[in-house]
């Protein structure tokens, strides 16, 4: 029974468990890996020899595949090693390929494969693939499987009753070849000769001349030669049969003597040989197929399992799925290069913000007061006098409202390694834009329609210091419904919306003529409407904006879905009723600040974090100031 020292154990895959990926492997499916030695690898990197951490001996039992995972002596291997016996890395997992499954794509059994490596990883798709032990050196492991092993000195044969102090003392395949009879070697020559040419006829006559010492039998066969070669032997050429196959597979010129190549290279080139179990499916698959070529072919262009939980694709080069002979090919693209270097901002439509906040009037004192008489009641009419009669003073009520400031801000924070490290653009300039930006837009939104947020919100920013038009108080704005039968079109709703607006225009008392702010829906069905022989009715914005007698029209990407809260006449309770827009002139909306609460950027560096701070802050009021300076419209469908 070989033995050899081992840095860990563990499970390398467990039957019957469902994966992440959706495959389940069922007992016995890696039989045939019983006693293989395959590479460890670092999470299944194959292309650069330095992620190849050692080699494992694999055991299949009832559960699963075992390994005994050996590291080897570079410094990624150690460095591995070490993170195992600390325990920071725990996981195991397998790549595969030849694989039978139950179907082509998962969720499905794998029925049959082939393990390549057993990988370590941070995290495996099958939950009980982990390290059970790792080993303290002296420690032993008996193998129970007759393994090969390559190192320096050749391709040895280990064999279970061979002694631990013998195996120092094995034998090369080379030193096994060389002790074939010149039959047995001109049989096997003739064989590899028959599988470069894509044939497989074990029933053929050898003969040789190199070996007086022996008679030909004119009756004997390549399969009767091959017959009698030791168990030894047998494995030796097969090892040989599976270079020359990898060889005249990568090779398209084939060797005028390849007896004599194929044992004379064999030193230069043993690394290309296939497994015990590969040339017995092999062999196996040439009985149906006609040769043992075609059987390696098709061996080897079977898919592959990388069981881990990075999802893999599971390459059929049999089917259209992926016919090219290049596995990832994608990787040889070039890198994507960056159309702009400065990230461009994904935003909401921002032309109606500067129309907002340049419209607005300013004033430099942030609480501000509006006192107003109200001379609209008959007592404060005029009155004619009667002789005799007595005069009556005139009645008129006092209305008041003031509005506090209130602070808002938009804050934002760097590691200074990421703003150096950041060499393409200047990021701190970016992230000012992006950030004054939004402060702009949060204070346009604040003013039409209020921020959004729930009153019991920290970040609300209340509607008792910056007033929002479209619900403000009945003496400032006036709400005026949009009457249509529960089932009217977008078209006939479109044309209540233009009536109701322009017999609303008696209700304005704002200041000049308004802007009306709306979605862009609303704006799109007024555009479309047409006249009985379906001639479109306006052929421009500015055509709408006249006739519903305002001087432009806004469309706010933040009126989208807008709903306004509405009192029915006699009723104490408010009903959600879908907004459809208001016109107003911003010139009635005051916007104050004191001088220190203009508009301001702050930055600071916090030494303990390694952290540079930004802050855009300013503490503003915001209310109209002239009583009813809006007109805002909502929808009201009959019931």
């Amino acid at each position: 029974m070989a033995k050899n020292k081992w840095d860990f154990s563990g499970w390398a895959t467990r039957t019957d468990i469902e994966c992440s990926d959706g495959r389940t492997i069922k007992r016995g499916a890696f039989k045939d890996c019983d006693g293989m030695m395959v590479p460890l690898v670092w999470n299944h990197r194959h292309n650069d020899p330095s992620e190849v951490l050692g080699h494992c001996l694999l055991e299949n039992r009832e559960d699963g595949v075992y390994a005994y995972g050996s590291f080897n002596n570079t410094p990624k291997a150690q460095e591995a090693k070490e993170a195992v016996k600390h325990g920071d890395i725990t996981a195991l997992s397998i790549y595969a390929n030849h694989l039978t499954q139950s179907s082509k794509t998962p969720p499905c059994d794998v029925i049959h494969g082939t393990i390549r490596e057993v990988s370590l990883v941070l995290a495996g798709a099958n939950i009980g693939a982990y390290i059970e032990n790792v080993m303290a050196h002296g420690e032993v492991l008996d193998d129970e499987a007759e393994i090969y092993h390559a190192d320096d000195d050749g391709l040895y044969l280990y064999h279970a009753d061979e002694e631990e102090d013998d195996e120092d003392e094995g034998e090369t395949v080379k030193d096994v070849l060389d002790g074939l009879s010149e039959k047995q070697k001109a049989a096997v020559g003739v064989l590899i000769e028959q599988i470069m040419n894509g044939k497989s006829d074990t029933k053929q006559a050898v003969s040789h001349a190199d070996d007086d010492d022996e008679e030909d039998d004119p009756d004997e066969t390549i399969g009767d030669v091959i017959d009698t070669l030791s168990p030894k032997q047998r494995k030796a050429v097969e090892a040989l049969i599976g270079l020359a196959l990898t060889k005249g597979n990568s090779d398209e010129e084939e060797d005028e003597d390849m007896k004599h190549n194929v044992f004379d290279e064999y030193e230069t080139q043993r690394g290309a040989a296939l497994s015990h179990s590969d040339m017995q499916q092999i062999f196996r698959d040439a009985k149906k197929l006609g040769s043992l070529k075609a059987a390696y072919e098709e061996n080897c262009e079977n898919g592959v399992l990388a069981h881990d939980d990075v999802q893999r694709p599971l390459y059929n080069y049999d089917s259209d799925e992926n016919p090219y002979g290049i596995g990832n090919y994608d990787y040889l693209f070039p890198d994507a290069r960056a159309i702009n270097n400065i990230p461009e901002f994904i935003s909401r439509d921002m032309g109606w913000v500067n129309e907002v906040i340049n419209g607005t009037h300013h004033t430099p004192f942030s609480r501000v007061k509006s006192l107003f008489a109200d001379i609209t009641e008959d007592e404060a009419r005029a009155k004619g006098y009667i002789k005799g009669r007595r005069k009556k003073e005139e009645v008129f009520t006092l209305l008041k409202r003031s509005t506090d400031p209130q602070t808002i801000y938009k804050k934002q924070k760097m590691d200074r390694d990421d703003i150096v490290d950041i060499v393409d653009f200047d990021v701190v300039a970016w992230i000012k834009g992006e950030m004054q930006l939004m402060l702009k837009e949060e204070i346009a939104r604040a003013i039409l329609i209020g921020d959004g947020r729930q009153p019991s919100s920290d970040d609300k920013i209340s509607e008792d210091h910056v007033r929002p038009i479209y619900n403000d108080d009945d003496l400032y704005t006036v709400k005026v419904p949009v009457n249509v039968a529960a089932n009217a079109d977008d078209a006939t709703a479109a044309e209540a919306l233009m009536d109701a607006m322009i017999r609303s225009r008696k209700l304005y008392k704002g200041s000049g003529n308004p802007v009306f702010f709306t979605t862009q829906d609303w704006l799109t069905e007024m555009l479309l409407l047409k006249d009985g022989i379906g001639h479109k009715l306006y052929k421009s914005e500015a055509e709408v904006a006249t006739a519903l007698r305002v001087s432009k029209i806004v469309t706010p990407e933040v009126f989208e879905g807008q709903t306004i809260g509405i009192k029915p006449e006699g009723s104490e309770s408010t009903v959600q009723k879908p907004f459809i827009g208001v016109y107003v002139n911003l010139k009635d909306y005051n916007v104050g600040a004191d001088k220190g609460g203009a508009t301001q950027f702050f930055d600071d560096f916090d030494i303990d974090y390694n952290q540079q701070k930004y802050l855009y802050e300013t503490r503003m009021s915001g209310a109209l100031i002239k009583p009813y300076s809006a007109v805002s419209f909502y929808l009201n469908r009959a019931n």
